[in-house]
């Protein structure tokens, strides 16, 4: 088998910070192949159509199919791509995000025609039942666990927090919970906040971190970094999002913070929460505001024992990446 893997968004500046590019890579690993990015430029803050997608790169685009067996096309929600008309093996199409139940996709017809569609949660599958779409697969996330030790770090006067996915423009440091956090910690002197960066909008978060006036409470790793080494001084991770189409439905910053013990403070938005409401594993917001950050960040701390009991319990197997990669091998076989 072999696999032609096109992507729909920029690398990021610092390579190895996106998690669809280190799936990817994964893959690639495993089953070997190429991949071709559709998205033309080199920042997302440049706006294309998405009828536009792999236009620019259609004759290498058929020399390229030509030489694998199957497409696997990773995009954040499910949408049918013009140039997707000019493939001529099956197609696999994973949505990074989630569905939103309420916009139904247009071209259902060629979206039944998919080889498969890959979604991650229960939501999604159910989303796609209503949809009238049954060819898909249900594959939870993996990740190397391995890399990931288990770090019990007792609650003391000040509790941090570990937040590792960066906006991609400015309007989301609202979307994705930023400015809450800030502004909560502005408000909150035990709460200590450690954001990983990916080279991407690094003078914007200065400016905000200054205007809040956290500087010594809030630590920035604009940086590939070893993500374990952070996760051992950070009691909980976390992770908001107004939208639940910015972000994946697994992030790996939340699945890696289970898997090094650690509770999570997540928004109902994302579809993990399902996951972490069902385990116990960390707490789980209605709204992104303020006060609703700060009412969790009293909860972790009132049953932060309780809550990282429950989440050392967790089987790291639920997350291996043996297990996905797995997963996707009978995908790979030609319809």
């Amino acid at each position: 088998m072999s696999v032609l893997y096109l992507l729909t968004a920029p690398r990021p500046p610092i390579a190895g910070t996106d998690a669809v590019f280190n799936e990817v890579a994964a893959l690639q690993a495993e089953f070997g192949g190429e991949a071709v990015n559709l998205f033309p430029f080199a920042t997302p803050r440049i706006r294309l159509p998405r009828l536009l997608y792999g236009m620019h790169a259609v004759p290498g685009l058929r020399r390229a199919e030509a030489r694998h067996d199957t497409n696997h096309i990773y995009f954040g929600v499910l949408h049918w791509f013009p140039v997707l008309d000019l493939m001529r093996k099956p197609i696999v199409y994973t949505v990074s995000a989630t569905l939103d139940a309420r916009r139904k996709p247009g071209a259902l017809a060629k979206l039944k025609g998919l080889h498969r569609i890959v979604v991650s949660n229960e939501r999604d599958r159910a989303t796609l039942d209503a949809w009238g779409l049954s060819n898909y697969a249900v594959i939870p996330p993996g990740i190397d666990t391995a890399a990931i030790s288990r770090h019990p770090l007792p609650l003391g006067d000040e509790v941090t927090l570990l937040m590792a996915s960066a906006p991609w423009h400015r309007r989301q440091f609202d979307l994705k919970g930023v400015d809450v956090l800030l502004e909560t910690a502005a408000k909150v002197p035990s709460l200590r906040l450690v954001m990983l960066w990916r080279g991407m909008l690094i003078d914007d978060l200065r400016e905000r971190i200054s205007r809040h006036g956290v500087q010594d409470r809030v630590e920035v790793v604009n940086a590939h970094t070893d993500v374990d080494a952070h996760l051992a001084r950070a009691h909980a991770g976390v992770l908001l999002a107004k939208e639940s189409s910015i972000i994946k439905a697994y992030p790996h910053s939340l699945v890696e913070s289970l898997a090094a013990g650690k509770p999570v403070i997540v928004s109902n938005s994302i579809p993990m929460s399902d996951y972490v409401a069902r385990n116990g594993c960390g707490l789980v917001l209605d709204q992104v505001t303020v006060p609703a950050v700060m009412a969790a960040v009293e909860a972790l701390k009132r049953d932060y024992g309780g809550l990282a009991r429950r989440t050392a319990a967790l089987p790291r197997d639920d997350f291996s990446i043996r297990t996905w990669i797995d997963r996707h091998r009978p995908l790979y076989v030609p319809a």
